[in-house]
């Protein structure tokens, strides 16, 4: 995937029981199941210089899973298949999901323009809520600034220097869609196309008007809890990431070279509806499976979710959801998240049959489409 854009852009037991199938192990110790490319493509990844990497794939009955490298510079312990991370932005799948089902519901439409939920907060310098509608900010065609590109915001929370000194920083959403109406947007709303986080900040902010509760707790109790999602959270401020997990290294750089920081305590917060979200690669590939057959949305609002523009490449962007064609003609659905120390994709078959989630715990190298075209494609 290729909209990897959060911290790091710019540099019910019915329904349990359906979605669990198959204790998934280890390939070191069960076979590779024909998963030899994949398994070539993450050595190639640590090879690379990615410290370590970790997957999960659902095929039809079969799981899989694999590892490679370490998980910790310091000990050399590797990493697990059940590692917890930091997912960054494919958090905005699940905060799409929600905003969906609230359409659902007939608490909004997503034809409803931010100034009608967020009065006065998108202003200024060309922004104009009252013409940007709900489905524009999913599906980034809003034309908003991305407070992420904001080079003051760079330095701050990106940069070595302030990373280090502004991880804990406590923020709230407003304050970062207020950096975005500091500069000019990048089109007249729906007329292009062009990532924002910014988009996700305000949605979560809708979430919350529609709701009367903290976007979050929607999250928890919508999708978390219906699917069993043990490893997933949203985080709010806590700065640590729950066992089982690795670390997180970053070069705090826009070069592959320099010292190796360990960033895997931040505040996560700082992220919010555009990237906060933890979780693992099995509950990424039962979120998107049930995603995709239908059990989190109705047929309405999944097409809505599936209804997409182009964005880069071949790539095809819906609301909060990205089509990817493969070089071997597979479609894959899905989303990936890039945040200080942590990659991430979660891919699968538009039938839910064929899931793939993994997490590289270095963000300065390695091949992503690798893995995915490997495990899809066979190469």
């Amino acid at each position: 995937m290729t909209v990897r854009t959060t911290m790091t852009a710019v540099t019910a037991a019915v329904l349990s029981l359906a979605l669990a199938g198959p204790a998934v192990a280890s390939a070191d110790s069960s076979g590779d199941y024909g998963h030899q490319a994949t398994r070539r493509a993450m050595e190639a990844a640590v090879a690379d210089g990615v410290p370590g990497v970790t997957a999960m794939v659902r095929d039809g009955r079969r799981g899989w899973s694999a590892t490679a490298g370490v998980g910790d510079l310091k000990t050399g312990k590797p990493r697990s298949p059940h590692d917890r991370y930091r997912v960054a932005s494919i958090t905005k799948t699940f905060v799409a999901t929600v905003l969906l089902q609230l359409e659902a519901e007939g608490k909004l439409s997503l034809d409803d323009t931010v100034e009608q939920w967020l009065p006065g907060l998108v202003r200024g310098n060309g922004h104009d809520g009252s013409r940007i509608t709900l489905r524009q900010l999913l599906n980034h065609t809003s034309g908003i600034y991305d407070y992420l590109a904001d080079p003051a915001f760079q330095q701050t929370y990106m940069a070595a220097e302030g990373f280090l000194q502004h991880r804990y920083d406590r923020k709230e959403p407003e304050y970062f869609i207020a950096i975005a109406m500091t500069h000019e947007p990048y089109f007249a709303p729906g007329t292009s196309w062009h990532y924002s986080n910014t988009n996700y900040a305000l949605a979560g902010r809708v979430i919350e008007k529609a709701t009367g509760r903290p976007y979050g707790d929607e999250v928890r109790d919508r999708v978390i809890k219906p699917l069993h999602l043990s490893a997933t959270s949203v985080p709010g401020t806590r700065v640590t990431v729950p066992q089982p997990s690795s670390r997180a290294y970053s070069k705090l750089a826009r070069t592959a070279t320099g010292p190796t920081y360990d960033v895997t305590e931040l505040n996560p917060r700082l992220a919010y509806g555009s990237g906060e979200m933890i979780s693992s690669s099995a509950d990424l590939n039962r979120f998107y499976t049930a995603l995709l057959r239908g059990r989190l949305l109705p047929p309405e609002q999944l097409a809505e979710m599936k209804t997409t523009v182009r964005s880069r490449g071949t790539n095809g962007y819906g609301l909060g959801l990205v089509e990817r064609t493969l070089s071997c003609g597979v479609h894959v659905w899905g989303h990936d998240g890039g945040i200080h120390g942590s990659n991430t994709d979660a891919v699968t078959t538009a039938d839910g049959r064929h899931a793939l989630a993994f997490n590289f715990n270095g963000d300065w190298s390695g091949d992503a489409d690798a893995v995915v075209e490997a495990e899809f494609c066979g190469r």
